[in-house]
C-alpha cells in the first residue's frame, strides 16, 4: 500500500507510518515527484484505519528539507508560480487536515518549503543542531505555501513578521522559546523521543483526536461565538463512539482505557 515511492521511503509499525523525505544528497529538497508522493501517502491515510500516527522526518543527518529545489523555481514564470504554490498548499492542508496527528522529527534544516511542511504538522520536536527558517525573502520572493498564515498562528504577528522579512535562520532554542517547535533533544535521541510520543498519541482516541485538531484549526480562524458552537457540535458528536464509553468506564472502573479509534 505504501511502495514503490521514489522520493520518500515510508514504514508503518505499531500503527505509527513513519515517512522519511529520501533525496539526502539533495538535503530533501521539494520537487515534484515528492509532492505528488507525499500527496498520494496522505490520500491513503485516510484510507487506512490501522494508520494511528504520522511522523515525517529527513533521510540522512544534514536535512529535515531544505526547501523547494532552486532549479525548478528559477524556470517558473507567474502562472507557473500560482500553480506551484496551489499544488504545495494543498499539500499542506491535507496534512494539517488529516484525520491523524502529525509529528515532524525536524532533524538539521527545515527552511523555506521543509519549515512549512513542518508548520502543517500538529507537534514538532527539532535536534539540537536544527535550524529553521524563511529565507524566501533573499531570493527575491515570499513564501508560497502556507507559512505566511500559519507561522503568525504559531508565534504570532511580530515574530512572524521579523522571521519572513529578514529571512535569518533560527536555531532550536530560539525555535522553541518562541513556540515554534515543541522540544529539542540529542540528534541521537530523536527517533527515540518522537517514537515515544507517537506511541501515545496511538493509544489515544482516534476521533477526539481528530475533532481537536478540526476545532482547534478551524476555531482559531472565526469569532468566539462560532468557534465555541464547533466545540459544542464535537463534544456532543463524541459521545455516539465507542471510544468515549470506554474511556468514561474505565475511570470509573480504575483501569486503564483500551480506545479502538471507533
Amino acid at each position: 500500500m505504501y511502495t514503490n515511492y521514489e522520493t520518500i521511503k515510508v514504514e508503518k509499525k505499531e500503527g505509527i507510518l513513519w515517512i522519511y523525505l529520501n533525496r539526502p544528497d539533495k538535503l530533501n529538497v521539494f520537487n515534484m515527484k515528492m509532492l505528488e508522493e507525499l500527496s498520494d501517502v496522505m490520500n491513503r491515510i485516510e484510507d487506512d484505519e490501522g494508520v494511528r500516527c504520522v511522523i515525517i522526518t529527513g533521510e540522512g543527518e544534514r536535512a529535515f528539507c531544505a526547501g523547494a529545489d532552486l532549479e525548478m523555481l528559477s524556470k517558473l514564470d507567474p502562472q507557473g508560480a500560482w500553480k506551484l504554490s496551489e499544488i504545495g498548499q494543498r499539500l499542506m492542508n491535507k496534512i494539517e487536515s488529516l484525520r491523524v496527528p502529525v509529528i515532524a522529527a525536524i532533524n538539521g534544516y527545515a527552511l523555506g518549503g521543509g519549515l512549512e511542511l513542518a508548520l502543517a504538522c500538529d507537534f514538532r520536536v527539532a535536534t539540537e543542531n536544527a535550524q529553521l527558517g524563511n529565507p524566501e525573502v533573499k531570493l527575491g520572493i515570499i513564501p508560497g505555501w502556507g507559512a505566511t498564515q500559519r507561522l503568525a498562528r504559531i508565534v504570532g504577528l511580530s515574530r512572524a513578521m521579523e522571521i519572513l522579512m529578514l529571512g535569518e535562520r533560527i536555531s532550536a532554542l530560539e525555535a522553541l522559546k518562541m513556540g515554534l517547535v515543541h522540544k529539542v533533544v540529542p540528534e541521537e535521541k530523536l527517533e527515540e523521543e518522537v517514537a515515544s510520543l507517537a506511541r501515545i498519541i496511538a493509544k489515544g482516541p482516534t476521533i477526539a483526536q481528530s475533532l481537536i485538531k478540526r476545532v482547534l484549526n478551524l476555531g482559531s480562524q472565526v469569532p468566539l461565538n462560532v468557534g465555541l458552537e464547533l466545540e459544542r457540535q464535537a463534544f456532543s458528536i463524541l459521545f455516539s463512539t465507542e471510544d468515549a464509553k470506554e474511556g468514561l468506564q474505565a475511570f470509573l472502573s480504575k483501569r486503564k482505557p483500551v480506545f479502538k479509534g471507533k
